[in-house]
């Protein structure tokens, strides 16, 4: 009789396995808990999530309302000197028109120096000062991937503790089918992969600005 090989061995005990059910040994264990420490909210969800943005390197701007955000914003491009916004988002657009902020929705228009692009977003997270995009909320996938820098208009109603919380609401959103695709953003994207040198801006936006307007 011919020997079976290690790869029919592993698969015929993985069969058996799922024959064989066995009882949970475990019983007191309560699965549907938060596993991570509950948050000491005081100062509220909004001062959280702005230390927790600072702190994996994000950039924090809070605006009293969207009148504060347009100047907030004119400060910051005139002190990076960035000419231009690049935003597909129609209603984002809108705002900036509003307050007569050059924008364009084509990326073409950036082809010398940093793209500086600007979404909106589906909840920002309080605990690990995360921002939740999504391609139909931001206009396009590439919208939160493509430029060198990443700004966030986002409003004090969108914050959520934890991301158990935003998926929640995500969910309850979009309740007749979810974007195609939901992205979590925690910090500019940074890779330490070669000799452990700390690179920014390796698969995506190499800063971070999140204007938190009060709509509260």
């Amino acid at each position: 009789m011919k020997e079976s090989t290690h790869r029919e061995q592993i698969l015929t005990k993985v069969r058996n396995a799922l024959i064989e059910k066995t009882e949970n040994p475990y019983t007191d264990i309560d699965l549907t808990t938060d596993v991570m420490q509950k948050m000491d909210d005081e100062d509220g969800l909004e001062i959280i999530f702005a230390n927790e943005l600072i702190a994996v390197g994000g950039n924090f701007i809070y605006c009293e309302n969207e009148q504060f955000f347009l100047e907030d914003l004119k400060v910051l491009m005139a002190q990076k000197a960035w000419k231009s916004i690049w935003c597909v988002s129609d209603k984002v657009s809108a705002i900036l028109e509003s307050g007569q902020i050059l924008h364009h929705n084509d990326v073409m228009d950036d082809s010398a120096g940093d793209v500086v692009g600007l979404t909106s977003c589906e909840r920002l997270v309080a605990r690990t000062g995360s921002v939740i995009v999504s391609d139909v909320n931001s206009g396009s996938r590439s919208a939160y991937a493509y430029p060198d820098v990443h700004l966030v208009l986002a409003y004090t109603s969108q914050v959520v503790p934890s991301l158990k919380a935003a998926f929640q609401e995500i969910k309850t959103k979009y309740i007749d089918g979810l974007p195609s695709q939901i992205t979590v953003i925690t910090g500019a994207s940074r890779t330490a992969d070669i000799e452990k040198t700390l690179v920014m801006g390796a698969h995506g936006p190499k800063e971070l600005y999140v204007f938190l307007v009060d709509d509260l």
